[in-house]
């Protein structure tokens, strides 16, 4: 049995954090556990109780039932938690409050003082960063699709290229803004502390280079801070998966990891082959938290799941592939194989002839690559290699397997002192279809520094090396492999401001290259992974009323114009003890070929709540637009009550472009 309460835990200041105790029940009078504290803003009393598989009640409940106190923790100003909103993701105050409720979970009478942090997503990202503090109670964490570095991973400037995810960012401010359920108070001093603080988005749009704002809060200067062990799971699909080889070269801990093939979902959803992965955190946490010998650290420290072949088809269920166990990271067998792009747009491993290839810039590239960020599953690439420079491979002799961090090493030169460059790794099928396997790109004004970026000198030759994103490919027999190469990914990539041409170098004196981590076959045990087992479900918690059925993603192109627009929507819903909730979305990137300092983004989130005695509507409308100098930001706020506008708040700021 699983008993559920609500503990107050009061901070030195005297704010008071709300936190939802899954505690065992039925055990010997005295007996004392283990803690698993999971801490995010994702709203215990509503918005999190509602997601599945993926809610706290589905995870927390299956830890207590194995002995665990289970902590669902509202971070400050967020939920049910007092306080002021946080002026930002992952700040320092979160992280000092987090220490505090370690320390007072490992003091009670129920706790035997052992406390492990775990979570998806936020809750990875702040397991790491407290870890880096070394609360004492803190005896390790195990942490899904998270990183530690917040400018080049996260989703506001992805590979340090301006990016907007208005998927996450819009939903986030909506989620913020609202008062704590269940009654949703519109009294002004509790409605005033979340409807008016300033947006985090707008914080993010000036914060356009690497530094301290991004560094100082993380362990990614400081990797010797964190002293406790370290689980890392994360998949193929996912925005994160680079910091799972990091941690792994990087730390000075035991760390185990999983990647498998899913993408921002926990893996017991999303796509085949799905695994039991709270079997896994129980064998990790038994171990270094309850002293049982789990058999977890006699196996090899790596296991990953290798992808096979698949069709460009964004609506895959299943990922062909298998698991396989890797002793260490990286495996003794893998190696480096170049293939240089040759002057006749061929990949092979002698140097090139000297030759330049010209590509002129189209800032709508990319919209019907399918990519949101270096991950999800993607349509056919043709359409956005037909605007790229590529270069095929002959058809392969054998089957060919990657595993790693491919780099690209361009020598490239442009007419403009400012140029993105993207660089996409692709399988190509005998009927000529292309999957994209991974990517990268890179800012050209952080060529060199990503904290101190600095203008191109138009016609310059630099070299750009650039590192793709880890990935695990089999390139059949047959197929060809392409890298193709262009000037933008938008809408994922905001486009930089100027009509140019850049030029790809080849031949001795530019040895233009693709380096790929190719691994040898060899015969490897393979893990035991569980299916994924049911769930206890929360009581009152069900679907929620039908909402519209819209296409998530629509692009529409003026020919005439040479205009491009991309409409994105969403919208789900679930019901709840206290009332149904509704949540839709409509996000509209546009951009003008020849006029590419002229984009926008146009984006609206609500939040419908029927609630007993009234309805409650809370969105946010967000619109960036942008010229050669400088982005034109504003978000507007607004909330309704049985249909009648009752508050609403603007900001808006000019914000100067800062190499982007």
């Amino acid at each position: 049995e699983v008993a559920l309460q609500e503990a107050w835990i009061t901070m030195p200041d005297g704010v008071r954090l709300a936190a939802n105790l899954y505690m065992p029940v039925g055990g010997k009078p005295g007996d004392k556990f283990p803690v698993l504290l999971e801490s995010k803003p994702y709203r215990k009393g509503d918005l999190s109780l509602g997601w599945g598989e993926s809610g706290d009640y589905e995870k927390q409940s299956y830890f207590a039932r194995r002995g665990y106190v289970g902590v669902r923790l509202d971070i400050r100003g967020t939920g049910n938690s007092e306080g002021e909103v946080p002026h930002r993701e992952y700040s320092e105050r979160e992280q000092l409050d987090n220490v505090e409720v370690i320390a007072w979970l490992a003091r009670q009478p129920w706790s035997n003082g052992n406390v492990g942090m775990f979570g998806h997503s936020w809750s990875g990202f702040n397991a790491i960063q407290v870890a880096g503090r070394q609360p004492p109670a803190l005896k390790t964490i195990f942490a899904l699709d998270a990183t530690e570095d917040l400018f080049q991973d996260d989703t506001h400037y992805l590979d340090g290229l301006y990016t907007f995810d208005p998927d996450y960012e819009l939903w986030m401010d909506v989620n913020t803004m609202m008062t704590p359920p269940p009654d949703y108070s519109l009294e002004e001093e509790i409605l005033a502390r979340r409807f008016e603080h300033p947006p985090w988005t707008l914080l993010y749009r000036k914060q356009q280079r690497d530094g301290p704002f991004w560094r100082d809060t993380s362990v990614v200067d400081r990797y010797d801070a964190i002293k406790i062990p370290v689980f890392m799971v994360t998949g193929w699909q996912d925005g994160y998966k680079d910091t799972l080889p990091r941690f792994m070269e990087k730390l000075n801990v035991p760390v185990k990891g999983i990647v498998g093939p899913w993408n921002h979902t926990q893996p017991n959803t999303g796509v085949e082959p799905r695994i039991e992965w709270r079997h896994e955190a129980v064998r990790w946490f038994d171990y270094w938290l309850k002293g049982r010998d789990t058999g977890v650290l006699d196996e090899p420290e790596l296991a990953v799941f290798v992808q096979h072949w698949r069709p460009p088809d964004p609506n895959l269920e299943e990922m062909p592939g298998e698991w396989r166990f890797e002793e260490t990271w990286p495996p003794k067998r893998l190696r480096t194989e170049t293939l240089h792009l040759g002057s006749k747009h061929l990949l092979r491993p002698k140097e090139s002839e000297t030759a330049v290839h010209d590509l002129k810039y189209v800032p709508s590239t990319g919209a019907s690559s399918g990519l949101f960020w270096w991950a999800e599953l993607t349509p056919d690439q043709r359409e956005t290699d037909g605007y790229s420079l590529v270069y095929d491979s002959e058809p392969l002799e054998e089957d060919t397997e990657i595993l790693g961090l491919p780099r690209a090493v361009l020598h490239a030169s442009a007419s403009a002192p400012l140029a993105n460059w993207f660089v996409r790794l692709s399988d190509v099928a005998p009927d000529g279809t292309v999957t994209l396997v991974t990517g990268a790109g890179l800012n050209g004004a952080q060529r060199e520094s990503s904290s101190n970026p600095s203008a191109l000198e138009p016609g310059k030759v630099y070299e750009l090396d650039i590192e793709l994103h880890f990935t695990s490919w089999v390139f059949p027999k047959g197929h060809r492999i392409r890298v193709a190469i262009s000037n933008s990914v938008w809408p994922m990539i905001w486009p930089t401001p100027y009509s140019m041409t850049t030029s790809l170098h080849l031949g001795k004196a530019h040895p233009s290259r693709l380096l790929l981590p190719v691994m040898p076959y060899e015969k490897r045990p393979r893990p035991n992974f569980l299916r994924p087992q049911p769930s206890d479900k929360p009581p009152g918690v069900g679907p929620g009323p039908p909402v519209e059925a819209r296409p998530p993603r629509m692009v529409h192109r003026d020919t005439h114009g040479r205009s491009t627009r991309v409409v994105l929507a969403d919208s789900r819903s679930a019901t709840l003890p206290h009332g149904q909730r509704v949540y839709e979305a409509t996000y509209t990137y546009w951009v003008q070929d020849d006029h590419p300092e002229a984009a926008s983004l146009n984006a609206e989130a609500s939040v419908t709540w029927q609630l007993e005695d009234r309805v409650l509507v809370w969105k946010s409308i967000y619109d960036m637009t942008s010229d050669k100098d400088n982005f034109y930001y504003s978000l507007k706020r607004e909330l309704y009550k049985d249909d009648a506008l009752i508050r609403e708040k603007t900001f808006k700021e000019t914000i100067p472009r800062d190499h982007h």
